[in-house]
């Protein structure tokens, strides 16, 4: 059994797979974002990220299937890489983050209330994840994109620079395509 086909068996038995979210499950969206990571380019543990990126929550989706105090159990299961990429999507405080990481490349905590500079080696997947997460729930989920078309336009623009040239040209294409 390889590590992907264990981290999916753990998310089942957390109920990911009984949890709704557009396009169906969260445990759908999650294979989904993995899956899409690694088409787009990115190595095991950003995508295995992918996979449990909302295991401890997120500041959209308010339910975590195992308790961000408890990081050494996920650890365990996908690494310190993937994890410690786990921790800084879910924590991120997105309201006190989001609009100037690409300015200030610091992402707020909302379990802790640190702010950490992140690493030109971090930034990327994490905007890349950020990303990729949102680009599902846009085409699960058409009217959020519809009904935030400017704050994501602007924000994802801000981002170019951050992103992964994939990633990048995924989210022309949603703005050519849907704009």
């Amino acid at each position: 059994m390889d590590m992907s086909t264990d981290v999916r068996d753990w998310l089942q038995q957390r109920g990911a797979d009984t949890v709704r979210h557009p396009g169906g499950t969260l445990y759908a969206h999650l294979c989904r974002v993995e899956e899409r990571l690694g088409k787009l380019g990115h190595s095991d543990h950003v995508c295995t990220a992918g996979l449990t990126h909302a295991a401890y929550s997120t500041d959209g989706f308010d339910l975590a299937l195992v308790f961000w105090q408890d990081r050494g159990a996920l650890r365990d299961l996908v690494g310190a890489e993937a994890e410690e990429l786990v921790y800084l999507y879910g924590s991120c405080d997105r309201d006190r983050t989001w609009e100037r990481l690409a300015e200030t490349k610091q992402v707020a905590d909302r379990f802790t209330g640190e702010t950490r500079e992140l690493t030109t080696e971090e930034l990327t997947p994490f905007v890349d994840l950020s990303i990729v997460n949102e680009l599902d729930v846009f085409e699960q989920a058409p009217a959020v994109l519809e009904k935030n078309r400017v704050y994501f336009q602007e924000l994802f623009t801000a981002w170019r620079p951050l992103a992964s040239a994939p990633v990048a040209e995924e989210v022309d294409r949603l703005f050519a395509v849907s704009g």
